[in-house]
């Protein structure tokens, strides 16, 4: 693992205590007051469960699956927002929690090392399954996840299931110079386009292997600008708007990372590596403020891009968005 990875997870092991990882931060200190959401825990699971099962990654791996899985209710839907004294503060549901909590399940269940660890998600995985939400987001986070259990055991009947309802929730790519399903990119936008290039791979359909990939294209061309990426804005971006805009989220460059990483791998094409090194640098400075959203000393990142600063804040979605990115852009690093 690399310095900068090791420097990560040491950060993120940092914001969290016995029960998981803490939302927000005031600088590098945690925001005990607003407690910990399922989101960021499961956001945890994925990254901790791409790395071996050592050191802070072990530890982190073991504290987001359990808190994930305390979320859960019977049916398969999870509360996302827990107070500092152990206690739900909502009600379970289908929302952005119960799509990443399946992305995270689903990552443990195939790639995880620790072949219990595995067995746990896998249980919390398949009751979660069962359930569809009326968001596409959701449906494109959970069927990431799907998509890679669907990959290792072949396709299931509920696996199959699940992932022509996200197509069908995702939706079709108009017509016109506007090829995105949604009248208004959002955020995490690039996971839509990975969502349907990965459960295309899954279900062996080269049309949607091909509608992933131009999503994907094009959402990479409207977010490059020369030399670094520019990417939508908290705001969101529909066709008449135009760049750069602020503020500029960790999320956004994240998800195009892993949505470029999993191109590269799905077609061979090296093209896409530069989605992921694109990201990388934007950490690095290579953006459209030119400052850099990575604290050196903290190994944490910045909340955000605004037009001529950085949120000096550092909480746990946007740590877990660099972690993230650096693993992606850290394979081009070893496969050199």
């Amino acid at each position: 693992m690399s310095a900068i990875l090791t420097q990560g997870f040491g950060y993120l092991d940092g914001l969290a205590d016995e029960r998981g990882l803490f939302e927000h931060a005031e600088g590098t200190t945690a925001r005990l007051e607003h407690g910990y959401c399922t989101d960021d825990n499961a956001r945890l699971l994925v990254v901790a469960s791409r790395e071996t099962d050592t050191g802070c990654p072990s530890r982190l791996a073991r504290l987001s699956l359990r808190f994930v899985r305390s979320a859960q209710d019977d049916h398969g839907k999870f509360h996302n927002r827990m107070d500092t004294r152990g206690r739900w503060t909502d009600e379970t549901t289908t929302e952005d929690c119960w799509g990443r909590a399946m992305w995270g399940l689903g990552s443990a269940a195939v790639h995880h090392t620790n072949p219990s660890l595995r067995r746990w998600a896998r249980r919390a995985f398949e009751r979660g399954l069962r359930q569809r939400s009326e968001w596409p987001r959701a449906m494109a986070f959970a069927a990431l996840g799907v998509a890679d259990v669907a990959l290792v055991d072949g396709l299931q009947g509920a696996t199959r299931t699940f992932l022509h309802d996200a197509l069908e929730s995702i939706g079709s790519l108009p017509s016109g110079s506007w090829q995105w399903p949604e009248a208004r990119l959002r955020y995490a936008n690039a996971s839509m386009a990975e969502a349907v290039l990965a459960a295309g791979v899954a279900l062996d359909s080269p049309s949607d292997i091909d509608r992933g990939l131009r999503m994907l294209e094009w959402l990479l061309a409207l977010e490059t600008a020369p030399g670094h990426l520019s990417v939508v804005g908290s705001g969101g971006r529909g066709p008449d708007d135009v760049g750069p805009q602020f503020d500029q989220q960790p999320i956004e460059v994240a998800a195009m990372a892993d949505a470029c990483f999993r191109a590269h791998r799905v077609t061979g094409d090296s093209e896409w590596s530069r989605g992921v090194l694109a990201a990388q640098a934007w950490f690095e400075g290579a953006n459209d403020v030119g400052l850099s959203m990575r604290d050196e000393a903290s190994g944490g990142s910045y909340d955000g891009l605004h037009e001529h600063r950085v949120n000096l804040n550092e909480g746990a979605e946007s740590a877990l968005a660099l972690v993230s990115t650096m693993q992606r852009a850290n394979w081009y690093a070893v496969a050199r």
